[in-house]
């Protein structure tokens, strides 16, 4: 038998090894729905896992654990609902959501779940990444130390852009947003552009992608359209997704330039997922989770460790009815590295890029610009604020010229400054040449004299009793 012991050890290390552990599916069903809520009962899942829920003609309706009370779990489905019945059968998968990455995206067109919407096949993908990124210790990034060339003269020139800056583009409906995405998209010097078209109307999606990007656009772009037909999780997963994708490529040491259009409707997705389960409405009408969602997504961006590529982020931020005070507006201005305010009023007089340089900033231009660019650039929205400012004395003909010297060389300069300000949709400005521009037309001032006081005397007086 002695012999024998190797032999039968060697067989049943084998069954032992083509013997899996039996895996228990605990099904659950439904047994409530309220507008777009699923709720269940009978099974466990944590948030934000997938489920599946049964539909008509046995296809399964895909759904994400979005809460729970007591026993119950709070759904919200991936697509639509039509055909689902009471008492229908939920099975959690055990899976969190994922997403394919790899080289293979680019050029591409993805759905908010990953799905190719271009008609191109199925995508090859190394490997597949989760979601919900992954954090960066804020002391291993790197910092902002280079300028980013986007292609705009007057966002180069008077409000450059970082590596690694996230900046918020502040915009009203109508005044030019997508085609300043679009020129950005052509003209920018990044390696990759990942752009998330979130909540905008559906045939805007070919519009921007055909007319506004163009083939020279996609050939280096991944566009992720989730339109607003699409379920409010499915949008959360759209920017979610650009912001992996983004993710991915800078950790293959790119510089990444990630356009989101728009943060507002992420929010609005959050606040519909929010409300939904019962969460108390806060700022008008938006959750305290909305508020908490926001910095988790814009986080993401920016620098990655030391020796990593970059994700230079523009989120575009809706202000209705041109309200910069917005909720929305007003927590991602103090979230984000800097702003560009388009305005209604340039756009409605046929000024674009409708960019109001006086309303906008980016807060690391000291540390990525040189001494004499940020002097031309303060020279400049310093002489464009004193004519704005003096406007309507001088439309109505009630300033006098040489009342002020500095408004009589705004008022010689302001075509000048309107002509600079102004860029066609099929114009690119390189950052050198947007630099070179601006200090020819505002060159530095020079620095005042002091004058030199003539040495005064000194009269010695003797002491008293002093011969």
């Amino acid at each position: 038998m002695l012999p024998r012991s190797p032999r039968w050890i060697r067989h049943l290390s084998a069954a032992r090894e083509r013997v899996e552990k039996p895996r228990f599916i605990v099904e659950g069903r439904l047994t409530r729905m309220v507008g777009l809520t699923l709720e269940a009962v009978g099974c466990h899942a944590p948030v934000g896992a997938r489920c599946l829920v049964e539909g008509p003609d046995g296809q399964d309706i895909e759904a994400e654990v979005v809460g729970f009370s007591g026993e119950k779990l709070f759904l919200m489905p991936i697509g639509r609902v039509q055909g689902i019945v009471p008492n229908a059968r939920v099975t959690p998968t055990g899976e969190a959501y994922d997403v394919p990455v790899g080289p293979a995206l680019l050029g591409r067109i993805l759905d908010g779940g990953g799905n190719p919407l271009d008609g191109k096949g199925p995508i090859t993908h190394t490997h597949r990444t989760p979601l919900t990124g992954r954090n960066i210790n804020p002391m291993a990034r790197q910092p902002i130390r280079e300028p980013l060339d986007v292609g705009i003269r007057s966002i180069n020139a008077l409000m450059s852009v970082g590596r690694g800056q996230r900046m918020g583009l502040f915009a009203g409906s109508g005044v030019g947003k997508s085609v300043l995405l679009g020129m950005m998209t052509r003209y920018t010097t990044a390696d990759v552009i990942v752009v998330g078209l979130i909540g905008e109307r559906g045939r805007e999606v070919k519009e921007f992608i055909e007319n506004i990007l163009g083939e020279e656009g996609m050939a280096r772009a991944v566009v992720i359209a989730s339109p607003a037909d699409d379920s409010p999780v499915m949008r959360l997963h759209g920017a979610a997704l650009a912001t992996s994708v983004a993710e991915y490529f800078r950790d293959q040491g790119l510089n990444v330039l990630l356009l989101m259009d728009s943060l507002t409707r992420y929010a609005q997705a959050q606040r519909e997922v929010a409300l939904a389960i019962g969460e108390p409405p806060a700022t008008k009408g938006y959750p305290p989770s909305v508020f908490a969602k926001i910095p988790q997504l814009v986080e993401r961006a920016g620098n990655g460790d030391s020796g990593g590529g970059s994700i230079t982020a523009f989120y575009t931020v809706l202000t209705e009815g041109d309200d910069q005070q917005d909720p929305i507006a007003d927590a991602a201005r103090a979230i984000l590295d800097g702003h560009v305010v388009l305005s209604r009023e340039l756009a409605e007089a046929g000024h674009y890029p409708a960019i109001d340089v006086e309303a906008s900033i980016s807060r690391a231009m000291t540390e990525i610009t040189r001494d004499e660019h940020l002097k031309a650039a303060h020279r400049f929205k310093r002489i464009y604020a004193i004519y704005r400012q003096h406007r309507d004395l001088i439309s109505v003909g009630a300033y006098q010229p040489g009342s002020d010297p500095q408004v009589d060389e705004a008022i010689a300069l302001y075509p000048q400054l309107t002509r600079f300000l102004q860029q066609g949709m099929n114009e690119p400005v390189s950052l050198a040449e947007s630099i070179s521009a601006l200090q020819g037309l505002c060159p530095p001032e020079p620095e005042p004299e002091v004058a030199q006081s003539a040495p005064v005397p000194v009269t010695v007086v003797p002491a008293a009793g002093n011969p």
